[in-house]
């Protein structure tokens, strides 16, 4: 029994900008401006360079290799390791894992703002089940979730770019004072460890690739969708950057739990702020929701190249869904969810998804020399090596604690290696 192919290209386009839209700005543009005061801007530039030049690497083997495995396929194929391709698709499913914790904990923060007599414990729990259960329905179900949580996002989003953008141009943006950095000075360093924390902003792109053999003439329909995703979310980001700034001072902004629900509350005062509380849990929603699909999609492919035990591997008979895999999923994203700080879970998806993103490009790279098979879309050699030394730049400032984070999973994840051991002939089907 296989997937279903239901998706075709602005449905993906909204998949990919609603996956990559959400939690990371709506939860973490606060904690960006305690980082780098009224820069924040560029911030998210260098994380839009880094996801759109690794971007294009992505578009580029999704049109090669349409699989639901992914990055391990493509690891695999490229390195012929399959410890590698074990070790960076389920550093790609943890990622995911991360990420879907993150936008747990920010939905609960909005909705507690709403409805404080909920516990959080509470609403984290029911926030996962439901999550769950939309996408053990269907594809096609969560496709239409997606995309009306997708335009619900992106026009809250926009409504704070229209409403703050009278307040633009009244302050220095490139003045990156915060109580961390009192002088103001612009570093190279400094603007590589922001880029870290908001890099998770653009997590999402790459979720794309996992649900190719769910798409509609994938080898076409991926890069384009791919491209337009990221085009579309990072001219968003920065504009609402720049406005944040504008209408919060910095400072105050990085104390706020609900930093774009004060903005709105200052530049339009006359609109209901637990409005906009709806608005921005419907858009953590949607970041959890596709976060949830590329992580049972990844450990669905996984299973079936042998990666995984076969059990995962099972389609629901009626829903043609990845039932087990989505079951267990739910288990270790509660957790996670239930055990960890927004900011640590976010830079550990970064670390974790720069790790897995720098091998892609160099994957890339090895598979234009090697390997005969072209896809719809061939990118010049100097996408993947920018792509490529942009991620390790990054990685150069991450922090010790997020290191210590991603290095345990991935550690854990080498030990899984060598319990499952998968088989040198399921590893050798990877190859067709």
């Amino acid at each position: 029994m296989h997937l279903k192919r239901h998706i075709t290209l602005w449905p993906l386009v909204l998949y990919g900008v609603g996956d990559i839209l959400g939690a990371g700005i709506y939860g973490l543009v606060g904690k960006a401006a305690g980082q780098m005061g009224n820069a924040t801007w560029m911030t998210f530039m260098v994380s839009m360079i880094a996801a759109s030049f690794t971007g294009l690497s992505y578009a580029s083997l999704g049109s090669r290799y349409p699989r639901a495995g992914g990055a391990a396929y493509v690891t695999h194929k490229a390195f012929k390791s399959g410890f590698l391709a074990y070790v960076v698709g389920l550093a790609v499913l943890a990622s995911g894992l991360t990420s879907m914790a993150t936008a747990c904990r920010v939905f609960a923060g909005y909705f507690s703002g709403l409805f404080p007599q909920f516990p959080e414990t509470a609403i984290i729990i029911g926030f996962a089940i439901i999550l769950a259960t939309i996408i053990f329905i269907g594809i096609r179900e969560t496709i239409w979730t997606n995309s009306f949580l997708a335009i619900v996002e992106i026009c809250g989003l926009l409504f704070i770019i229209f409403m703050g953008a009278s307040s633009v141009g009244h302050i220095n943006y490139l003045d990156a004072t915060t109580v961390r950095n009192p002088t103001g000075d612009l570093t190279i360093p400094l603007l590589l460890g922001g880029a870290v924390l908001t890099f998770y902003s653009f997590v999402g792109f790459e979720d794309i690739l996992n649900i190719s053999e769910e798409v509609v003439e994938p080898k076409r329909t991926l890069p384009k969708g791919l491209i337009l995703s990221i085009a579309i979310s990072s001219l968003i980001y920065i504009s609402i950057s720049i406005v944040a700034v504008s209408v919060i001072p910095a400072t105050e902004l990085a104390l706020s739990k609900q930093p774009l629900v004060d903005v709105i509350g200052k530049a339009a005062p006359w609109f209901p702020p637990g409005a906009f509380s709806l608005i921005a849990l419907l858009a953590v929603s949607n970041t959890a929701l596709l976060n949830y699909v590329m992580g049972s999609r990844l450990l669905y492919g996984m299973s079936t190249q042998g990666l995984l035990p076969k059990f995962l591997a099972g389609v629901h008979p009626k829903r043609l869904t990845p039932h087990r895999a989505i079951l267990i999923l739910l288990v270790v994203l509660l957790i996670l969810a239930l055990n960890g700080d927004i900011s640590d879970l976010a830079r550990a998806t970064s670390v974790l998804l720069l790790i897995c993103f720098s091998l892609m490009n160099l994957a890339l790279i090895l598979l234009q020399r090697k390997d005969k098979e072209k896809g719809n879309l061939e990118v010049p050699a100097f996408v993947p090596a920018v792509g490529l030394f942009v991620c390790i730049a990054m990685l150069t400032q991450a922090k010790s604690k997020e290191l210590l984070i991603a290095g345990t999973i991935i550690f854990f994840i080498a030990l899984l290696y060598f319990f499952v051991k998968p088989s040198s002939e399921a590893i050798a089907k990877m190859d067709i």
